[in-house]
C-alpha cells in the first residue's frame, strides 16, 4: 500500500468529514470523535509536540489502554516523522526501563496517574526522559515534577502554533516516505531482553490491507478496541485496518466493563486470543451450572444438537431437513440468545490468535453460528501470514497464506516466511536480526509446521518445544506440549496449563483452576474454602481436575501421533501464574523454561513419584509489596489408554 499513516487519516478527513472514527465510553455514554475532529487533534498535537522538541526520528513512547487521544498522539507522531513505541500498561516500571534506554526515548505520552508513578519511579534509571504527558489528569494536580504536563496544555500550546503556521503539518506530512519507519514493538523477552520490532508504513499497511481485503472489510464494521495496544494483533486490528478501512472504533469505559460494552457496541469485526474466548465460555458454563434444570436440560440437548450440525452448516454445507430443523430451533432457544449474551450477535469475522487455541474451544463457537477463525502471524510478520477462508476454517489449520506471502518448511521442520509485512529489523541488534532473517529475505519463525495436502498450514508447536519420549511404554513419542494444554484449558475449571515430558518417560503437568469457575462449582456443593490456595488443595476439586485430565487423555488415544503424549502425573498450583512474577509474558503465553526453574521442586516430585511436596513462593502483589505462599501440594497419577486410532 503506497502511502502512509497520516494521510490515510487526512484522505478519510477529506472524504467523510462527519463519519464517526472512534468511540469512547466516559461515565456510561458513548462519546463520539469524526475523522474532522481526529484529524484536527492530531494537528495541534502534532504542533505541540513540535514545539516541544519531538524531530524526524525521534521515539515517543506512549502507555495506556485504548483511547481516542493516545491513538491521536501516535498519529501526531508519525505526522511529525517520529516513531510511536507502544508499551504494556500493566508492566511494572523496571520493564519499562529497557525500551525507554534501548530507543533513547525522552518522551512519553501516558494515560493516567498509574502511568505517571510509573514513569516517575524509574526517572533517574532514564536520564534522558525529558517530556511526559498524560490524558487523565485526576490525581495529578498537585504532582510539580519537572516535564510533567497534561494533554489539554499540549492541546492548547499546539493550536496556537497552528493557528500561526497553517501548512506545518501538511509540510511535514508530505515529507514521509512508504519506508520510513512507522512504528516500534517491543517483544515479550522471554529469553532476555526485549527485542524492538521495527516496521515500516509500507510493510504495516500493506499486511492491513491483505487482511482487509480477504475478509471484504468496509468502511461499516464495528471494533471493540480492549486488548493492550502495545500487542501488535490489536494494533493491526484498531489501528492500522482502522485507517485502511475508515470503519469505527470503539473504545471501553474500563477493563470491568468490557463484557458489557461488547453487548452494546455488537462489534461485526472481532478479534480476541483463545484466552478471553476461553473466558467468555467460563462464564456460559458457570450461568448453565446455576440455571434450572429445564433450562440445563434445553441447553445441553441443543449444544449436543449444535457439535453435529454447527460446524457444517457455519461453512456453508448443507445439513439436511431434519437437522436444519433442529438447528434452527436451536438457534431461537439457544444459540441466538448465546451469541447475543457474549456480544456476538452482529459478528460477521472473528478472529482469534496469540497463541493455538483449543480444537473443543474452537468448535463450540463455530457450532453456535459465530464464524471464529484462526490466523497465523507475529509481531515481526506485522500479523498476517495466514487466514482461514469463511468456509474452510479448521480447528487443526491456520489457513491459507494471505496475498503476497511465500511459506516453505525447512528440514528440520521449522516453517519459513517471505513477506512484504517482514520487520525492518530488530532495533539496534544485528546479530538478532540476522539470526532471523537470511539474505534471499526468508524469516526464521521458530514454530514447527507442514502444509497439508488441501494448502492449509498446520503449526504442531515451537520447534524448541516439540520433543520425544524417551523410555518406557511411549519411548520415541512426539510431544507437542502446547496441544496438550490448549486440549486442557478447554475445560471451564482450568486457566492455565504447563506440560512437560520431552526426554522424559512420561508427561506430567501443572495446573492452574479458575478460581471463579471451580469456586462456583465448590459453592453449589456446600464446600467451603479460604481463597485460592485452599480451594486449589480440596480433594474434590482434585477429583474434578482428574475427570479432565483423562478425558483429554481418552482424546489423545484416538490419534496414534499423539497418544504418547497423554498425561500420567499431575499437580495444582498454589497460586495462579502472574507476569508480575515472570511466569507469564504480557501477552499471557506460559514461560516454560522459567516455571521449570522456579518450579524445579514440583518437577521432581512429579517424576519421582512422591504423593505430596511442600513449596514456598514469593510472589508480587498488584501495589508493589511482595510476599509468599506456600502449601504442601498434592500429586495425583491420571488413567492412561491404549492407543485406539490411526494419526491425524
Amino acid at each position: 500500500m503506497q502511502t502512509t499513516f497520516p494521510r490515510l487519516l487526512l484522505q478519510h478527513a477529506q472524504q467523510r468529514p462527519t463519519a464517526p472514527a472512534m468511540r469512547e465510553k466516559e461515565y456510561g455514554i458513548w462519546q463520539t470523535l469524526t475523522w474532522a475532529d481526529l484529524a484536527a487533534m492530531v494537528q495541534k498535537l502534532a504542533c505541540g509536540l513540535h514545539q516541544m522538541g519531538l524531530s524526524r526520528g525521534d521515539h515517543l513512547v506512549v502507555i495506556g489502554s485504548n483511547r481516542p487521544r493516545l491513538y491521536a498522539t501516535m498519529l501526531a507522531t508519525q505526522a511529525l516523522g517520529a516513531i510511536p513505541i507502544p508499551l504494556y500498561q500493566d508492566a511494572v516500571g523496571a520493564e519499562c526501563v529497557f525500551p525507554i534506554n534501548n530507543a533513547d526515548v525522552k518522551f512519553c505520552v501516558v494515560e493516567d496517574q498509574e502511568q505517571v508513578d510509573k514513569l516517575l519511579e524509574i526517572r533517574e534509571d532514564c536520564p534522558q526522559l525529558a517530556h511526559i504527558f498524560y490524558d487523565d489528569p485526576r490525581g495529578l494536580r498537585k504532582y510539580t515534577d519537572n516535564g510533567l504536563g497534561s494533554l489539554d496544555e499540549l492541546l492548547a500550546a499546539g493550536e496556537v502554533f497552528a493557528r500561526q503556521h497553517p501548512d506545518f503539518v501538511q509540510d511535514e506530512i508530505d515529507k514521509a516516505q512508504v519506508d520510513d519507519v512507522a512504528a516500534m514493538f517491543f517483544t515479550s523477552g522471554t529469553t532476555g531482553n526485549p527485542k524492538g520490532v521495527v516496521h515500516t508504513h509500507r510493510s504495516l499497511l500493506d499486511r492491513a490491507d491483505a487482511g482487509a481485503q480477504f475478509d471484504h472489510l468496509s468502511s461499516s464494521e464495528e471494533v471493540l478496541a480492549y486488548l493492550p495496544p502495545a500487542w501488535i494483533g490489536q494494533n493491526i486490528f484498531s489501528y492500522a485496518q482502522w485507517l485502511c478501512c475508515g470503519y469505527v472504533v470503539n473504545c471501553p469505559e474500563s477493563q470491568a466493563t468490557v463484557t458489557i460494552d461488547l453487548k452494546e457496541v455488537g462489534p461485526t469485526y472481532y478479534f480476541a486470543p483463545p484466552r478471553v474466548f476461553e473466558g467468555l465460555l467460563t462464564t456460559v458454563m458457570i450461568r448453565m451450572e446455576d440455571a434450572g434444570a429445564l433450562k440445563r436440560n434445553m441447553f445441553h440437548f441443543f449444544m449436543d444438537v449444535a457439535r453435529r450440525w454447527g460446524p457444517t452448516k457455519t461453512d456453508g454445507k448443507s445439513i439436511g431437513l431434519w437437522g436444519g430443523l433442529l438447528y434452527a430451533l436451536g438457534n431461537l432457544m439457544v444459540y441466538g440468545p448465546l451469541r447475543n449474551s457474549l456480544g456476538m450477535s452482529r459478528v460477521r469475522v472473528a478472529y482469534t490468535a496469540g497463541e493455538a487455541i483449543g480444537p473443543d474451544l474452537f468448535s463450540f463457537y463455530r457450532s453456535i453460528g459465530v464464524n471464529l477463525k484462526q490466523l497465523y502471524g507475529s509481531t515481526e510478520t506485522a500479523v498476517f501470514v495466514c487466514l482461514q477462508p469463511d468456509h474452510e476454517a479448521r480447528a487443526d489449520t491456520v489457513g491459507v497464506p494471505c496475498p503476497g506471502v511465500e511459506i516453505k518448511v525447512a528440514d528440520n521442520g521449522e516453517i519459513l516466511v517471505k513477506s512484504p509485512g517482514l520487520l525492518k529489523e530488530y532495533y539496534k541488534n544485528p546479530a538478532a536480526t540476522a539470526e532471523v532473517l537470511t539474505s534471499e529475505g526468508w524469516y526464521h519463525t521458530s514454530d514447527a509446521g507442514f502444509i497439508d495436502s488441501h494448502g492449509h498450514l498446520k503449526i504442531i508447536d515451537r520447534v524448541k518445544d516439540v520433543g520425544r519420549i524417551r523410555g518406557g511404554a511411549n519411548d520415541g513419542a512426539m510431544f507437542a506440549p502446547k496441544y496438550v494444554e490448549n486440549k486442557l484449558k478447554f475445560f471451564p475449571q482450568i486457566k492455565e496449563v504447563v506440560a512437560y515430558g520431552d526426554g522424559r518417560e512420561k508427561v506430567c503437568v501443572m495446573i492452574n483452576i479458575d478460581f471463579e469457575a471451580v469456586g462456583n462449582w465448590a459453592e453449589r456443593r456446600n464446600l467451603p474454602y479460604a481463597g485460592y490456595t485452599d480451594l486449589a488443595q480440596k480433594p474434590e476439586v482434585y477429583g474434578l481436575i482428574q475427570e479432565c485430565v483423562e478425558k483429554v487423555n481418552a482424546d489423545l488415544a484416538e490419534d496414534s501421533l499423539l497418544a504418547g503424549s497423554q498425561v500420567s502425573r499431575f499437580l495444582v498450583l498454589h497460586k495462579e501464574l502472574d507476569a508480575d512474577d515472570g511466569e507469564l509474558t504480557r501477552t499471557n503465553k506460559v514461560r516454560r523454561g522459567f516455571i521449570a526453574e522456579k518450579y524445579q521442586v514440583l518437577v521432581d516430585a512429579l517424576y519421582g513419584g512422591a504423593t505430596q511436596q511442600y513449596i514456598e513462593t514469593q510472589v508480587k502483589f498488584e501495589d508493589g509489596r511482595t510476599g509468599s505462599v506456600n502449601a504442601t501440594l498434592k500429586i495425583s497419577d491420571a488413567k492412561t489408554f491404549a492407543v485406539m486410532g490411526k494419526a491425524a
